[in-house]
């Protein structure tokens, strides 16, 4: 078993957090754009564990750098197909992450629920950039 996927069914946020590249670029299944760094896709992942319900990866696909990992889950009470297309980098950390879900009716459940957490998304993403700055200062 990978060590992300390990990290994931575990809930260890840390193990997950270790994995992503300073540079990881983030990309949703329903917003347009992207959003890259280390601090949005750590605290959109914590939004995500925090809305999906009954999650677990069903299978897991890999070739060299590029993993997939196909999982299931409920958002709202309905069941969401997905999978987590993962790029590592030549240290093994994530530095592109794009998601993708089925079927429309828990894609849309999916992002009322993630716009509803987005504001305390934000909010960890700042506190992680203002905490990991101050340690970087030494302070």
């Amino acid at each position: 078993m990978h060590p992300f996927r390990k990290a994931v069914e575990a809930g260890d946020e840390a193990a997950v957090e270790a994995l992503l590249a300073d540079n990881v670029v983030f990309t949703s299944p329903v917003a347009f754009k992207p959003y890259p760094g280390k601090a949005i896709t750590r605290a959109i992942l914590r939004g995500v564990a925090r809305v999906f319900e009954d999650f677990h990866y069903i299978r897991e696909i890999a070739d060299g750098r590029n993993h997939a990992f196909v999982f299931k889950a409920k958002v709202s009470g309905k069941q969401i197909t997905g999978c987590d297309f993962l790029h590592f980098d030549g240290e093994g950390r994530i530095d592109d992450f794009m998601v993708m879900v089925r079927p429309l009716s828990a894609a849309t459940a999916l992002a009322e629920a993630m716009n509803a957490e987005f504001e305390l998304i934000q909010g960890e993403a700042l506190a992680y950039i203002e905490r990991t700055q101050h340690e970087g200062a030494g302070a």
